[in-house]
């Protein structure tokens, strides 16, 4: 195999984890429970739901917080995506380690 080629297939393998760390920031940035507890919004957990995040949107008047819950809906939308990203991406590289090595 050519040297771009290994480098593909290290890459190829390591990209689970990749989408894994960039998901995790995502979540990390996602702080919509500081946001409604700075506000004086009692939350029940940590995770705050999207459609409680969309009610407070729409009947908030307050525009900063309208802008720092729609900033988390972002980083929460962001996380699922490269979730999905990683589970994609798991099958095709334990099935190009069974054929590559």
């Amino acid at each position: 195999m050519s040297e771009v080629q290994e480098y593909l297939v290290a890459i190829a393998i390591c990209s689970p984890l990749f989408f894994f760390i960039i998901a995790v920031a995502f979540r990390l940035l996602d702080n919509s429970a500081a946001i409604f507890l700075k506000h004086d919004i009692l939350v029940d957990t940590s995770y705050v739901s999207a459609d409680i995040i969309k009610e407070h949107i729409d009947n908030s008047g307050d525009v900063k917080l309208k802008k720092s819950l729609k900033r988390a809906l972002l980083f929460r939308k962001l996380h699922n995506f490269f979730m999905i990203l990683m589970v994609i991406s798991i099958p095709p590289v334990i099935i190009a380690c069974f054929f590559l090595f």
